[in-house]
């Protein structure tokens, strides 16, 4: 690999941005694609979908090879609260790296939350040793606006791939009149998936985690195309 190519994807994994280096390899000819240029690129379908899968392979011309260096995924829950407790171990168990950010000291702890990065600050300071990114998710469990809130408007604006918030769709009527006095556009506010999670008639704490991490990991795979499961 060429210096040059060294460096730049050696930026691009400091920043958590995903990149793929594209590989001829007949003639070793190599040349790095950034996430945001592939749309662009000549091979943009393939390199998209490289993207969503987080796979490296051979394309099917036999000669170009797509190494596929993507960001590992974060999800971000605002709230120690019950959903979370189950929330966590699946999500780790699928591969994410999980933070629980809560102030609630009654609630965040480590007994209720073991083997898990656990914040117990305000969100807006919290998020300051969790920044966050294209490749994170964050979902709002709290019910409380003094600690979704604040958190919601900094995903949207960051681009997190998932933004999904607890509560009826009552509850963020008053919500989005909320953001949208804070700052966020309408089209920001589409986002949010609220209520939060897969609808799967889910009732308990449990159920609702799974539909929660099912809907984070349909927005992670599939992008928009995960709009579907919910229509």
């Amino acid at each position: 690999m060429k210096l040059d190519i060294l460096k730049e994807l050696n930026v691009a994994r400091r920043e958590r941005r995903a990149a793929i280096l594209v590989t001829d390899t007949q003639n070793g000819d190599a040349r790095l694609v950034r996430a945001e240029a592939a749309a662009g690129d000549p091979l943009a379908a393939e390199l998209e979908k490289r993207l969503r899968s987080g796979r490296s392979g051979m394309l099917e011309d036999g000669r170009t090879f797509l190494t596929v260096e993507v960001p590992p995924p974060r999800l971000v829950v605002i709230g120690a609260v019950h959903i979370s407790q189950a929330l966590a171990p699946m999500a780790k168990l699928a591969g994410f790296d999980v933070t629980i950010i809560d102030p609630r000291t009654a609630f965040a702890t480590p007994e209720r939350f073991p083997d898990v990065r656990l914040i117990t600050e305000w969100p807006d300071e919290a998020l300051k040793a969790v920044p966050l990114d294209a490749y994170t998710a964050l979902a709002a469990l709290t019910h409380d606006p003094k600690i979704d809130d604040t958190p919601l408007l900094a995903a949207l604006e960051a681009q997190c791939f998932y933004v999904g918030a607890l509560g009826s769709r009552k509850t963020h009527g008053k919500r989005r009149e909320r953001l949208l006095e804070q700052g966020a556009s309408a089209a920001q506010l589409e986002q949010i998936h609220a209520p939060v999670g897969i609808d799967i008639g889910a009732q308990s704490p449990a159920e609702i985690a799974v539909a929660v991490l099912a809907e984070v990991i349909a927005a992670l795979r599939r992008g928009k195309q995960a709009e579907r499961i919910a229509a």
